[in-house]
């Protein structure tokens, strides 16, 4: 989340005027993130998130992501629902830009993850699995191993800037991952950016799923890998097989994992690792002027590819096969 786009009273007003939400009390940026434009806003009738669509995401995806929520919700997912205006229609245009509002989730996210809050992670990642099932569009992974090489091209000959000799370690491994990636693993739709910022807990429980503009068709054990990245590694960046253990129980408590699924856990989140380093790395390289923004260090990820990089058994994530 970020702040890019700003608009009038009066073009908010408009927007507003088309649903059913009353009248606007407040309407408030929020700063984190780097993906879209968001906004808190309450009105006579509650509080939504606002959302302005900008930069990576294409307008045709958005009855991806708009439906999914819709099809999660009704399937028992705790996850924010698209507002609909009078028409019918939960995207609309505000200030240029696509634009919808989904309800107010109630929660906060954790800053230090316990071992309980990644067992309730891979539980509820697993149900998210399950309630994919039967969703009547489908998108394609932009940012799959396909797409590395492309968004790294857009970073060429800047990396070292980050790093001295980043740039030669990324080529060697976009070399070994793309000869390497595993297919024909169980597929369908992932969530593909469940960071503990996208994860609500209340009152000691998890409350809620958010952010689904990463949500595609792909390998369901590459969501899993995301999640090892994102949950089980500690701020000085060493992994935490206990949280791991207690991320992948949780999962494999809903839904059975394949052997082919574990044993392709670790390149599955060496490819992780780098997709996100890479994403990094091209916001830390090209973030707008004057955006209500703080990118993310790409070193963050890097540290944790160096470790991916010397796993050769999921046995290493503490998964008992």
């Amino acid at each position: 989340m970020a702040v890019y786009t700003e608009f009038s009273d009066e073009e908010l007003a408009a927007f507003i005027a088309g649903y059913d939400v009353g009248e606007v009390r407040f309407c408030k940026g929020i700063a984190e993130g780097v993906e879209n434009t968001n906004y808190l806003l309450a009105t006579t009738t509650g509080q939504y998130i606002l959302t302005l669509y900008e930069r990576r995401v294409d307008e045709a995806d958005l009855p991806f992501f708009l439906g999914l929520m819709d099809h999660l919700a009704a399937r028992g997912i705790s996850c924010p629902v698209p507002v609909h205006d009078r028409d019918g229609n939960a995207l609309n245009r505000l200030a240029g830009r696509p634009a919808a509002m989904v309800t107010f989730l109630d929660g906060v996210w954790v800053r230090r993850p316990t071992p309980d809050h990644c067992s309730a992670v891979g539980k509820a990642l697993a149900d998210f699995h399950m309630a994919g099932e039967g969703f009547g569009l489908t998108r394609a992974n932009a940012l799959d191993h396909t797409g590395w090489r492309p968004l790294y091209r857009q970073c060429e000959g800047r990396s070292d800037e980050v790093r001295p000799g980043l740039g030669a370690e990324i080529e060697a491994e976009l070399d070994l991952l793309e000869a390497g990636w595993p297919d024909g693993l169980p597929a369908g739709v992932i969530h593909a950016d469940l960071f503990p910022d996208n994860v609500f807990f209340l009152r000691g429980e998890l409350s809620g799923l958010i952010d689904f503009y990463f949500a595609c068709n792909d390998a369901l054990a590459y969501d899993i890998a995301i999640c090892l990245n994102a949950w089980c590694f500690e701020t000085d960046l060493s992994f935490n097989i206990t949280k791991a253990r207690a991320l992948l129980s949780g999962y494999r408590a809903v839904r059975r994992l394949e052997r082919s699924e574990i044993d392709a856990l670790p390149i599955l989140a060496r490819g992780a690792a780098l997709r996100f380093m890479l994403t990094r790395l091209y916001d830390w390289l090209t973030v707008p002027d004057g955006a209500l923004v703080t990118p993310k260090d790409p070193l963050d990820y890097y540290k944790r590819l160096r470790f991916h990089r010397a796993i050769d058994n999921a046995a290493a994530y503490g998964i008992d096969p």
